[in-house]
């Protein structure tokens, strides 16, 4: 027969401990199970003692007819088939009893779609009914068996086209059937004959032991080794040869998974129904007798012991004695539909039925052993499966939080609270704050299991605790064993140290707390109880950081608590967060001044450090800023009026910016502001001012004559500093030294050029106080600008001309005035000065230079001096008198220009008013079209004619082609004019 080549993945040559190299993470054949600490299957029933003694037991099946009956099916070595009743409170009863020829029954199988059973002994198959055990039917065709296995069906098998017409298990009854060296295929007809589909003649030369169909493949075991048959493709090949000296090969059908399990000695490999491994090997602890499977794990049974083994990890959970007769054969049977609830166990004529712990026991029972690791895994495993929901996750998670947080490991603990999703922040109010107390009935009445004690504040639970440690450790130096983790018991902990711990990972789970969707309630609590806890652990950086940020704290919980312990920074800042900035500025202002204190504590002392220094100064710098933070977006002008004032002794700048904000909605009064500032404060009542002026655009008269005086008082001030005698300078430079320590400069630009600009720009200020102010000081500049506001033209030349000598600065004067005998009353200034001046003869000179055509030459002469250095004054006459002739002839030529144009313009004019036209009978006017004759009619400049009628509606002006001769003028050539 044709035959193909399985892969081979598995080498088992010799040694029979060698396993796969899929079972490296696995322990060592022989070696202890890692763990039997899981409680899965619990002992479920017996024989009912009333209940006759029966022959050892051979073979046994289980299956579950309905929720409220379960039939356990027995093959005795007497050939007896006994079906019992599985009921949880009086054990197994006896229920039907049969016996078919006195012969060992080798095999038991239950084929519940059809209502059978499938019976194997003594080489004959016989089928039974399910319920009656009756009629008993002899498959006569099938002589010799050996081995027999019903087909299995996978979830997601689909009928191969090419499969011979192999159907579905709705449409009938498979199974295979080992007879010596042949391989035989058959189905079970409605009318109960068997029906042989396929006789299989393999490489089977040992004889086939043990056989399982699954979908299209069979698995076939003999010593030699395991082989796969196709029945799609007719194809058989090797899976895995066994070593010589291996014991018989076994294999177990898989339903949960619909995988085979076959075994090499104490190794268990899984295999789909391709024969490809799937997952890592399985490693007993020694080669078992008989295996059952029970939802994610497998039965083995040997010499009086049941073992139970995780499918995945490979890790034995569970060791269970079974009371079985000593030296006889074991037999374990599971519901081969998958359901993983019921699995019966027989040794002799001992049968004991176990069912599998419900889940939400096991997790309970490895909470209270403590192993938390196994019982999350466990609860991960069944949700992957489907078996629980993420929320029961989430609740284990919970759970197993609070235990690690009453046995003293509190980061573990927060850990578990931060991976459940059901975990209210409020299940951790009463571990902080004392009940009971605003947020108490905000804590749900969450017991979960019941594990764990009811919450209580930390220091009772770490008190407890420690209490609890001292307590093993005299029961361990007793000899007695206790649930306290052994590094407690070798390096008891420190109370204060587990204080601190806890209420670090507590500050961790309300910080990730706060970025969750909370209700209003339970998120102040959260940031109230986060604010206790920061102070505990004297965090104050974050204890700021909270109170100036967005935040839910009830500041009633906290102002006593934060005042008592001189927090008064997190509490302004709180107080502000809350909109209190009334008592935030209080406190900021009183902690200026006691930095102010502390300052000059420092300042006086002798042998202070300097950062104290520039720490206090720094902190004093931090309370104005934050203060005038709050009072920028005030509106309430009693509130900032009144702390403007210590504000000022400390920081103008910030003062101004205060005043000037423009982040409040409704503006100070300007006149209430003016009289609140300390009259000392110049600087302040010059930036404000200049605010109202220039940035708010205010024309109150009085508003530009305050400034322009206190300006000028300014001006008058620097220019007496700038003057003074030179023993004073070390003086000003302490004094400017201490004055500049804590401010900043307010203007960046000199303050006479401050006035000097104002004065020229501003026409609201009364220039008569303001020059009443700067009369007699050497402000001349500033004077100047005054007299020029107040039309005192000769004061003004004669102060830019003989007290500045700035000629550019009097020459441009002239030029603002427009008239010549401006620049001649100059001229004269220059040559005649007074307060007994020397004649500045240059100035003159420069004048007549730059603007003689200005000039009458004969008053020029007449004006000049006869001291003046010919050499000067011959070069810039001669000009002047040139240039006065040049402009003289211009103005003739552009006079007789003017007059010839306007002669032009008049013969052009009657010319065209000279013009004559032809109309004929023909002539029609150009705009309605109608003939003229002897109606009257009208000729525009462009030769376009219309009658009268058109012309009184066009008007003079516009012709009928739309040209407007006063905006769009036409030019006609003439004598001067060409275009």
């Amino acid at each position: 027969m044709p035959c193909f080549t399985v892969e081979p993945w598995l080498s088992l040559v010799s040694d029979r401990s060698s396993a796969s190299p899929m079972a490296n993470s696995k322990p060592k054949p022989g070696s202890e199970p890692k763990s039997h600490s899981q409680n899965v299957l619990e002992l479920l029933a017996g024989l009912n003692p009333s209940i006759p003694p029966i022959p050892p037991v051979r073979s046994l099946a289980i299956t579950t007819i309905s929720d409220s009956q379960t039939l356990v099916f027995i093959g005795t070595v007497s050939g007896d088939v006994i079906s019992l009743s599985l009921n949880p409170n009086t054990g197994l009863s006896f229920h039907l009893r049969l016996n078919i020829i006195g012969k060992p029954v080798s095999s038991i199988l239950i084929v519940s779609h059809i209502g059978k059973l499938i019976v194997l002994s003594d080489g004959f198959i016989y089928l039974l009914d399910l319920n009656s055990l009756e009629p008993v039917r002899k498959l006569s065709l099938l002589k010799n068996v050996n081995a027999v296995s019903k087909r299995f069906l996978s979830r997601n098998y689909s009928i191969n086209p090419i499969s011979n017409g192999v159907k579905g298990k709705e449409d009938g009854c498979f199974f295979a059937v080992a007879m010596g060296k042949k391989l035989m295929l058959v189905e079970l007809v409605l009318s109960g004959s068997p029906v042989i589909l396929k006789e299989v003649q393999g490489d089977f030369t040992d004889g086939i032991m043990c056989i399982s169909w699954v979908d299209d493949s069979v698995i076939v075991g003999t010593s030699s080794g395991y082989y796969l048959y196709s029945y799609a493709s007719g194809l058989s090949g090797v899976i895995f040869s066994l070593p010589d000296s291996s014991v018989p090969p076994r294999m177990k059908f898989l339903a949960k998974e619909c995988k085979v399990m076959l075994m090499v000695d104490n190794v268990g490999v899984i295999v789909d129904n391709e024969g490809q491994p799937v997952g890592g090997s399985l490693v007993f602890g020694e080669a078992s007798e008989t295996m059952g499977e029970i939802g994610a794990y497998i039965v083995v049974v040997r010499n009086g012991k049941l073992e139970l083994y995780h499918k995945k990890s490979g890790n034995c959970v569970q060791q269970v004695s079974f009371p079985g007769e000593v030296g006889s054969p074991c037999v374990v049977a599971d519901e081969e539909d998958g359901r993983g609830k019921l699995v019966a166990v027989a040794a002799g004529s001992k049968i004991m039925c176990y069912r599998k712990v419900p889940c939400e026991e096991q997790i309970k029972d490895l909470l209270r052993k403590k192993n938390f690791r196994e019982a999350i895994s466990l609860v991960e495993e069944l949700q992957n499966e489907g078996e629980m929901t993420r929320e029961t996750l989430s609740f284990v998670h919970a759970q197993v939080g609070f235990l690690l947080l009453f046995d003293l490991h509190f980061e573990e603990a927060v850990d578990h609270f931060l991976l459940s999703e059901i975990m209210e922040p409020s299940e951790l109010f009463p571990f902080i704050t004392r009940d009971p107390n605003r947020w108490s009935l905000l804590v749900p009445r969450n017991r979960y299991w019941g594990l764990h004690p009811p919450p209580s504040l930390l220091e009772k639970v770490v008190d407890d605790g420690l209490t609890g440690i001292q307590r093993a450790i005299f029961l361990k130096k007793a000899g007695v064993e206790t649930a306290v983790d052994d590094e407690f018991l070798l390096n008891p902990p420190s109370r204060a140290g587990l204080l601190e711990s806890a209420i670090k990972n507590m500050t961790r789970f309300l910080e990730v707390s706060r970025h969750k969707d909370l209700t209003p309630s339970v998120r102040e609590g959260v940031d109230t109880l986060l604010m206790y806890l920061y102070r505990a652990l004297n965090r104050v950086d974050d204890m700021e950081r909270l109170a100036s940020s967005e935040n839910s704290c009830v500041v009633e919980e906290l102002e006593s608590l934060l005042s008592e312990s001189g927090h008064l920074r997190t509490l302004a800042f709180l107080y502000a967060s809350k909109g209190m900035s009334s008592k935030s500025l209080s406190i900021w202002r009183v902690l200026a001044r006691n930095y102010s204190s502390s300052y000059l504590k420092d300042s006086h002392g002798a042998n202070h450090l300097q950062d104290t220094t520039k720490d206090n100064s720094s902190d004093q710098q931090t309370a104005v800023a934050e203060a005038s933070r709050i009072l920028e977006a005030s509106s309430d002008q009693e509130l900032v009026l009144q702390h403007l004032g210590w504000i000022a002794d400390i920081n103008q700048v910030l003062a101004v910016q205060v005043l000037i904000s423009e982040k409040r909605t409704d503006p100070l009064p300007p006149d209430e502001v003016i009289a609140a500032i300390d009259p000392r404060k110049v600087e302040i009542l010059l930036r404000y001012l200049q605010w109202l002026i220039e940035d708010q655009d205010c024309d109150d008269t009085r508003f530009h004559t305050t400034y322009a005086l206190l300006l000028s008082k300014s001006a008058l001030d620097a220019n007496e500093k700038e003057h003074a005698i030179p023993n004073s300078e070390g003086v000003n430079q302490k004094e400017t030294s201490m004055s500049d320590h804590g401010n900043n400069s307010i203007f960046d630009t000199h303050v006479r050029e401050r006035l000097q600009i104002f004065l020229q720009s501003s026409d609201l200020y009364d220039p008569d106080e303001v020059l009443d102010l700067v009369e007699g000081s050497e402000l001349w500049l500033e004077k100047a600008i005054l007299y020029r506001k107040l039309g005192q033209e000769t004061l003004v030349l004669q102060i830019l001309a003989l007290k500045l000598e700035d000629c550019e600065a009097a020459e441009q004067y002239c030029a603002e005035i427009g008239r010549p005998d401006a620049y001649m009353q100059l001229l004269e200034m220059y040559l005649e000065p007074i307060n007994d001046k020397e004649p500045m003869f240059k100035a003159a000179v420069r004048l007549l230079h730059n603007h003689g055509e200005m000039l009458d030459p004969l008053q020029v002469l007449e004006r000049l001096s006869p001291d003046i250095p010919l050499q000067l004054a011959s070069e810039t006459i001669l000009r002047m008198l040139r240039a006065r002739l040049h402009h003289h002839r211009q103005g003739q030529i552009v006079h007789s220009l003017s007059r010839a144009l306007d002669i032009d313009a008049s013969l052009a004019r009657f010319e065209e008013r000279s013009r004559h036209v032809l109309i004929n009978d023909d002539s029609v006017c150009d705009s309605c079209h109608a003939r003229l004759g002897t109606k009257l009619f009208a000729m525009y400049p462009d030769d376009t004619i219309v009658c009268y009628k058109c012309f009184r509606r066009q008007g003079e002006s516009t012709s009928v082609s739309g040209r407007d001769f006063k905006k769009d003028m036409l030019y006609k050539p003439g004598w001067l004019v060409t275009r």
